[in-house]
């Protein structure tokens, strides 16, 4: 197993949301081990049952037992009137629950009890290159992704399979059993779209024609992949947050694998394909965004498109530190034609730093851009 860089505070009950595979019960059975602390796993169909139909057997259990310090609940979502009986037992026995759920939807639209502070939030996404360490592989990871399942799979065979069966039974047949969405059909014919979408700028109506359905059902689509922690919206920039909202977004996949698998695209193993150029910047955006968030940052991340066509991949907004313009480029010899855009909007933002994030083997600076190898960014920002 990995060693995670989240770090959930133990000093307090918390959730840990992710989407399915990415290791919450793996993390929680090293931090909470089963043969001391009472588990509870609703994805269990009989313990689902138990405690669905009678959501009070949970305060019945822990009254049953010692010393109880920690409940883990494993997918909370399958059973959230169990919530209000968390919220009893925090206050009245002063017990901690550790929570894992990989659909807030589900909680939200039932009006679940997310007990409103009492339990903090952290995200668990697939594994980032820092955690992957001495076996971090860019051309793998570009490929198959980084879920923690695929580090222990040893032929491209079994990794085909494996995304594949993670495709059709979760992504396509679990979120209906969920039902999170009404038609299956329309539903089945976006996850590809949404696929081939991924790092592009949304046009919902566009999208909604191809699928035969309305902008606002695609707008849900989209809604849904985010609720369930399988991807991620990248607004666009403007200093008016008015505007900005206004304005389409760009979309990413959680895991280049997983989204690999539903464009068709899985088989091509070509590093010098015209795919990588938009994998790598995946790669980076979903780097950023799991790093921001494990090590509590808080940065806000968008991006500009211009009406003139100078377009910057990454808007990075730090609390307390000067904002960057990143431009990401997969190629290890940057030419001075790939700075343009960040060197033009950099004269209309002087305040901000400018970063070609790349995979050039050394740092240099070619006016005020500063092209940097992309493991150096990364660990710089």
């Amino acid at each position: 197993m990995y060693k995670r860089i989240i770090n959930p505070l133990k000093s307090n009950s918390f959730f840990l949301f992710g989407a399915r595979g990415t290791g919450k019960s793996s993390l929680l059975a090293d931090l909470f081990p089963r043969n001391s602390h009472l588990w509870i796993d609703l994805l269990d169909p009989d313990t689902e049952t138990l405690y669905s139909t009678n959501p009070s057997r949970l305060s019945q259990t822990i009254a049953a037992r010692s010393a109880v310090e920690w409940v883990v609940i494993d997918e909370i979502q399958k059973a959230p009137k169990l919530l209000d009986v968390v919220h009893r037992e925090i206050e009245g026995r002063q017990v901690k629950f550790a929570l894992t759920g990989s659909s807030a939807r589900k909680l939200k639209r039932g009006g679940a009890n997310l007990l409103a502070g009492r339990a903090f939030v952290n995200n668990l996404y697939p594994l980032t290159h820092a955690e992957l360490g001495d076996d971090f592989d860019l051309d793998e990871v570009l490929r198959w992704g980084s879920l923690p399942k695929i580090r222990h799979l040893a032929t491209d065979v079994e990794r085909e399979e494996f995304l594949k069966a993670y495709v059709n039974t979760y992504l396509k047949e679990e979120i209906l059993q969920e039902q999170l969405v009404r038609d299956a059909v329309p539903f089945r014919r976006f996850l590809p779209i949404a696929a081939q979408m991924s790092g592009k700028i949304l046009n919902l109506n566009s999208i909604a024609t191809d699928l035969g359905v309305d902008w606002t059902t695609v707008r849900t689509y989209f809604e849904i992949l985010e609720d369930t922690w399988l991807g991620i919206m990248l607004p666009a920039f403007h200093r008016s947050l008015r505007k900005q909202q206004l304005k389409a977004s760009k979309f990413y996949l959680f895991d280049l694998g997983v989204q690999r698998t539903l464009d068709r695209t899985i088989k091509i193993d070509d590093p010098t394909s015209q795919i990588r150029g938009p994998l790598f910047e995946q790669f980076i955006v979903l780097e950023l965004f799991r790093l921001s968030d494990y090590l509590r940052r808080d940065f806000q991340f968008s991006y500009i498109a211009t009406q003139g066509g100078l377009e910057i991949d990454l808007v990075i907004e730090r609390p307390g530190l000067a904002p960057v313009l990143a431009e990401i480029k997969s190629t290890s010899q940057v030419r001075d034609e790939h700075l343009r855009h960040l060197q033009t909007l950099g004269e209309e933002f002087p305040e901000f730093e400018l970063m070609c994030i790349c995979q050039e083997p050394s740092p240099r600076k070619v006016g005020r851009v500063r092209v940097l190898p992309w493991q150096m960014a990364i660990a710089e920002l």
